[in-house]
């Protein structure tokens, strides 16, 4: 008898052991909240805001949110995924946001209303290549090349295709959709006359096209100008850039650029939202970010809403109305 109450007792300690164990998993192991940030194509700067963001200690400390970095096509394929609610987080052009929410992108009368500002990440801009012996020297002079311009879904081909339609050559090219890496490679290996970039300097790509190739950057600005590209599009501004970014390019190269913003669906958790910026705009998330790629130097409190013409998310409206930045 007293053998039999011993094994209910020790059947019963069991049972209440495993019981506290699968209570306590529960309760203080909490699985975290799985949340989707759309980066872009490899070799490419938006990648890199994804996967700073995804690898930065802080972030990965966040109590319930793991913050995950997913490759995608850019801009176009990042807002219509955000808007979505297939993703939480993207990079996206200022100009795609405007036009989606507006319903004025290229084929597609859809409003995208779901996609809200952030802050402001960085100047992105036009460049395309060329190799200095080809004697292409303006836009129009790509007529019958093959031409890289950009995977297609990105802002990259978005906006080429919107700046060779708007100058008559889009359908007098010979076009390659694809990645700046692959493009760098098709033009060191003879396969493409030139490669479009829509993208922050320097580019990686860029850089080892330069290895294989002496290289040179088209003056955009000027084509630009010269066809009332600005009048119609009023949210691309000028820009240079430097000589010397790039192997053997010693000149200023006029250009002009979108900004870059970091957006979020409309029911990304305003709590995350607004710790996230809390995180990065510190001094020590500008250091990480700028660790990762020079390009994140435009990063600051000072410049946090430049370039956005577009609703804010609620969770961004807090933070910066802290910062004095919004009023």
């Amino acid at each position: 008898m007293k053998h039999k109450s011993s094994k209910l007792l020790f059947t019963a300690l069991f049972i209440i052991t495993a019981l506290f164990f699968l209570f306590s998993q529960n309760v203080f192991t909490k699985a975290k909240i799985r949340i989707v940030f759309s980066g872009g194509p490899a070799g490419g700067t938006f990648q890199v805001v994804a996967n700073a963001i995804q690898v930065y200690d802080p972030i990965k400390e966040l109590e319930d949110y793991k913050i995950q970095a997913q490759s995608s096509g850019g801009s176009v394929e990042n807002l219509r995924k955000i808007n979505s609610g297939k993703s939480h987080f993207g990079v996206v052009y200022s100009g795609h946001v405007w036009l989606g929410e507006n319903g004025q992108m290229k084929n597609d009368k859809k409003e995208y209303k779901d996609v809200l500002a952030v802050c402001y990440l960085y100047g992105a801009p036009a460049q395309l290549v060329v190799k200095k012996s080809s004697g292409i020297k303006s836009v129009k002079d790509l007529i019958g090349k093959k031409v890289g311009v950009g995977n297609a879904g990105s802002g990259a081909f978005a906006n080429c295709e919107l700046f060779f339609r708007h100058l008559g050559v889009w359908d007098k090219i010979e076009r390659n959709a694809m990645g700046y890496n692959d493009a760098a490679s098709a033009f060191g290996n003879n396969q493409l006359d030139a490669f479009w970039l829509f993208t922050a300097y320097p580019s990686g790509a860029v850089m080892m096209a330069a290895q294989t190739k002496d290289i040179d950057l088209l003056d955009l600005d000027a084509d630009a100008e010269k066809y009332g590209f600005y009048e119609k599009y009023p949210y691309f501004t000028k820009l240079a850039v430097p000589a010397n970014t790039y192997k053997r390019v010693d000149v200023d190269t006029p250009s002009f650029q979108d900004s870059t913003l970091l957006v979020a669906n409309t029911k990304t958790p305003e709590d995350l939202v607004y710790k996230l910026l809390s995180i990065v705009y510190t001094k020590e998330g500008l250091a990480h970010m700028v660790s990762q790629k020079e390009t994140f130097k435009e990063m600051s409190i000072e410049k946090g809403i430049k370039g956005i013409i577009t609703p804010m998310h609620p969770g961004a409206i807090r933070f910066w109305k802290e910062k004095g930045i919004l009023k």
